[in-house]
C-alpha cells in the first residue's frame, strides 16, 4: 500500500478526490475535467486506489470510482488534532498575556 500523504501531494490527485467527493465517476467522466490523457488519469487513479483513498467497483466493463470516506476522515482527524492543539496553545498564550497586563 502506498502512502496516502504522498498520494495527495499531487494537485491533480487532490482535484480528483474533490470530484469524487461529489459523486461516483468513471475514468472517462473524471478525464473530462482535465487536459491530460486517459492513461494519465488511470495512473492517478491507480495511485489513489493503492493508497486506499478511493474505492473501485466493477459494473460490467465499467469501473466506478468513489471516495473512501473512512480513510479521508482519518486524515482529516489528524489535521483536526493538530489544529486543536494549536488553538489550545493560542488560547493559553492569550490568557497568559492578559494575566501579565
Amino acid at each position: 500500500m502506498e502512502s496516502s500523504w504522498k498520494a495527495i501531494s499531487d494537485d491533480n490527485r487532490r482535484q480528483i478526490l474533490l470530484l469524487l467527493k461529489k459523486k461516483e465517476m468513471t475514468p472517462t467522466e473524471i478525464a473530462q475535467h482535465f487536459k491530460f490523457s486517459q492513461p494519465a488519469v488511470s495512473s492517478h487513479l491507480r495511485i489513489l486506489k493503492n493508497s486506499d483513498l478511493i474505492r473501485e467497483k466493477k459494473i460490467g466493463k465499467n469501473r466506478i470510482y468513489s471516495l473512501n470516506t473512512e480513510k479521508t476522515y482519518e486524515m482529516m482527524k489528524f489535521f483536526a488534532s493538530m489544529w486543536g492543539y494549536n488553538l489550545r496553545s493560542l488560547k493559553e498564550l492569550l490568557e497568559n498575556e492578559q494575566k501579565n497586563e
